[in-house]
């Protein structure tokens, strides 16, 4: 056979390969939507969706918050707070702007409507009586003026679903214009700034670890190879890999998110432990004095097996998170697990084409450094053998911890729980926290009961009964409903008297004001809130983010109080909106965690199974594996760390990958077996011979997995240090306790 020829003939493929892959790659985009984080096929999900086609979207909408101490009732200030309020009405994408500057109190006279402004803002000696109105309104303090008057805030509603785009625009116009002011104490939070913010953040973050990788790999690889060919060789194969899984992305218009972003990283230190591993393998038989093609058909008839299994078992590592119902993280397994594939195949026919038409590499002349590693893990295996009571006991000890530990993990989440406390989004929305009603939206469907309306007294006081008892036991800060629109409405029918702020006493009166509200039907302010028919309502408002734990807590005490005391003949309810679907992907967090160890664990038992064909073995394998997870767990729940959707993915991916060690290691053994060789013998031969590899690839996919710790999105920094942290667990047990667990407990068939 040509073997030169078939090389040649294989590169060209690939050549044609990988320019298509560059092609398709060239279109992939950033991309971050919110909406992608709710749970795929949940019933409430498709509920919301109905809601928002009649309400409109609950986190279209960005808050402008203004500091002016020591007090906010200063000419200039507000005269520039209503300068910028006027800019941001003409902007486009921007459907309505709520300004304390332009917020008016209706009046209604037996012959006609008007508006009084609460603030004159070109009439400074009228500030002392318009901060008396604004603070004995109930319905202004929190929302648009804060508690301690010394700041405002502006609610601008934004188009539905805007893009990156039209956010980019619509921030660069906010920001000039605030520059243009002076209003240097500002704060923003809202969904055009996320979404403008984080693709950006994505960019960068993406070209930092890449680059981080790429050094850390040719650290790696000059220190165990020690020429330049050896750098080269594997880094050509490894880049490649990445770009095809970059190709086929962009060929399905995939889009690079929060979580795929962190792709091409990983693919390159996963893919990197592949080539690895035939290099050495095909470098040993060279230095034994083979020519290129024996060394090569040696290499794949030993590590060729093994290699595929990792594979395999870190592609469906990845592949069990399609379990859960959140898109961008059944994606980011998916098309991670195709692109280990494509690194596999890339490791199998372009690292050996380039090796065959490269000149025989000479072999590194031995000399102390290179004998340190035979001497290394020989000693390591004496203490195994010294000490295996010692291992074990010791192995015994850190599973109990961990489970105590385990026992203190928290299941919790809270809104941009991705960002660290330093990050300046962040911190703009604690600011809203603090200084406003809060930026967590509450969502309550409101049904009136057939044959009756909304604007039905008895109905309207079944809703008032609602909103004290979130104003009062919830901890809901601000509160708009059908019952608000009908007591501002009372109100503005009695001279805009704040003690008018109630609801009618009379049906006499509520008829008066159904009359009034039909004046009003098309403005967008009802419209929020009240059909057409005046069936169905909204009763919306906004809190702290006192997290996904608590908030579960506070809606079964208030769908038991709406079971008791609201009366169903009357008016049927259901909570809804976007934070209730972020709080249920904490229900699917520890389901769709342990429903992938299981699979994956069924996966691995299935591969030695096959391998052995002995049970005994099989439990012997999980338990090098299943403690690395315990410990990270441990440390989750020793240090604090609430378990959420992006933490749970971890001991998924990580047993996808630490695996990898022990399949190498008892592939080895099985080929020493075969041979003939004793238990003892093939457990040392197997020590030996895989431990180098084992380790420089458990220290090329540690440090890979490390650079992510530098990201300012937590979700990445747990990944990268906890990922990390279950390899290096995981060869220690490898190389330690599955020895001393294969010599206790394995009988070897006899010839």
């Amino acid at each position: 056979m040509n073997y030169k020829r078939l090389s040649l003939y294989t590169l060209l493929l690939i050549a044609i390969l990988t320019a298509c892959s560059i092609y398709f790659a060239t279109r992939l985009r950033f991309d971050y939507n919110f909406d992608n984080f709710f749970p795929k096929r949940d019933p409430d999900l498709a509920y919301y969706f109905s809601f928002r086609d009649k309400f409109g979207n609950d986190n279209d909408y960005l808050l402008i918050g203004l500091d002016n101490e020591p007090s906010i009732f200063d000419h200039d200030f507000l005269t520039r707070v209503d300068s910028l309020t006027a800019f941001m009405q003409r902007q486009p994408n921007v459907e309505a702007v709520l300004s304390p500057t332009t917020v008016k109190s209706p009046v209604i006279e037996q012959f006609g409507f008007f508006e009084i402004p609460y603030l004159h803002v070109d009439e400074p000696d009228r500030y002392e009586q318009d901060s008396i109105n604004i603070y004995n309104s109930k319905e202004l303090v929190g929302t648009l003026f804060s508690e301690d008057a010394t700041a405002v805030s502006l609610f601008m509603q934004t188009a539905d679903d805007l893009g990156k785009g039209a956010s980019d625009t619509l921030m660069t116009s906010l920001y000039y214009k605030l520059e243009q002011l002076g209003l240097d104490q500002n704060h923003v939070a809202g969904k055009a700034l996320a979404q403008s913010v984080f693709v950006e953040k994505m960019k960068i973050e993406l070209a930092i670890f890449m680059s981080a990788s790429i050094l850390l790999v040719i650290l790696f690889l000059w220190i165990t190879f020690r020429t330049g060919w050896g750098v080269i060789v594997p880094l050509i194969v490894v880049l490649l890999s990445v770009l095809w899984a970059m190709g086929v992305m962009g060929l399905f218009n995939k889009p690079l998110d929060v979580m795929t972003m962190l792709l091409p990283t990983i693919l390159f230190v996963v893919g990197m432990s592949d080539v690895i591993h035939i290099f050495s393998r095909y470098l040993t038989e060279i230095g034994h004095g083979l020519e290129k093609v024996p060394a090569l058909k040696i290499t794949v008839k030993e590590v060729g097996l093994a290699t595929f299994l990792t594979s395999l078992t870190t592609a469906i590592g990845f592949l069990t998170l399609l379990t859960t119902a959140i898109v961008p993280i059944r994606d980011f397994g998916l098309y991670t697990a195709i692109a280990i594939f494509l690194a596999f195949v890339l490791a199998f026919t372009l690292l050996p084409a380039m090796l065959l038409l490269m000149k025989k590499p000479k072999p590194v002349p031995e000399n102390r450094f290179s004998f340190s590693w035979p001497m290394l893990l020989r000693r390591m295996l004496r203490f195994v053998l010294v000490h295996p009571k010692g291992i074990l006991s010791t192995s015994a000890a850190i599973v109990v911890i961990s489970l105590i530990g385990i026992t203190q993990v928290k299941v919790d989440t809270t809104f941009l729980e991705d960002l660290g406390d330093d990050d300046p989004i962040l911190q703009d929305f604690q600011y809203f926290e603090q200084k406003f009603s809060g930026v967590r939206p509450f969502e309550l469907h409101l049904i009136a009961a057939e044959g009756r309306s909304m604007y039905d007294l008895e109905v309207l006081q079944e809703v008032e009964e609602l909103e004290q008892y979130l104003n009062n036991t919830y901890g809901l800060n601000f509160v708009t409903s059908p019952a608000t629109v009908v007591k501002t409405i009372n109100r503005a029918q009695n001279g805009g008297l704040q003690e008018y702020y109630m609801l009618p006493e009379s049906k006499r009166e509520m008829q008066t004001i159904k009359r009034r509200l039909q004046a009003f039907q098309g403005r967008s302010e009802l419209r929020g809130v009240v059909t057409e028919d005046a069936r169905e309502g909204r009763l919306s408002g906004k809190m702290t983010d006192i997290g996904s734990a608590a908030a579960t807590v506070l809606n079964d005490s208030l769908r038991s109080f709406m079971e008791q005391k609201i009366n169903s003949e009357l008016l049927s309810t259901r909570l809804t909106g976007s934070s209730i679907l972020l709080d249920k992907n904490n229900e699917y967090v520890t389901k769709n965690m342990m429903q992938g160890l299981l699979i994956a664990f069924g996966v691995i038992a299935i591969i030695v199974g096959l391998i052995f064909r002995s049970l005994r073995m099989v439990l012997i394998s999980l338990v090098p594996n299943i403690i690395p997870l315990l410990m990270i767990g441990g440390l989750i729940g020793f240090l604090g760390i609430n378990l959420n959707v992006s933490i749970s993915i971890i001991f998924t991916i990580a047993f996808g990958i630490a695996v990898d060690d022990t399949i190498h290691f008892l592939s080895k053994l099985k080929l020493e077996l075969m041979a003939g060789k004793s238990l003892p013998y093939a457990i040392k031969r197997t020590f030996i011979s895989a431990g180098k590899a084992i380790i420089i690839t458990s220290c090329i996919l540690s440090a890979g997995f490390l650079t992510l710790v530098v990201s300012t999105f937590d979700a990445t920094f747990y990944v990268g240090l906890f990922v990390s942290l279950t390899l290096v667990f995981a060869v220690i047990a490898d190389l330690y306790l599955l020895p001393v667990l294969i010599l206790l407990f394995y009988k070897a068939p006899q010839k």
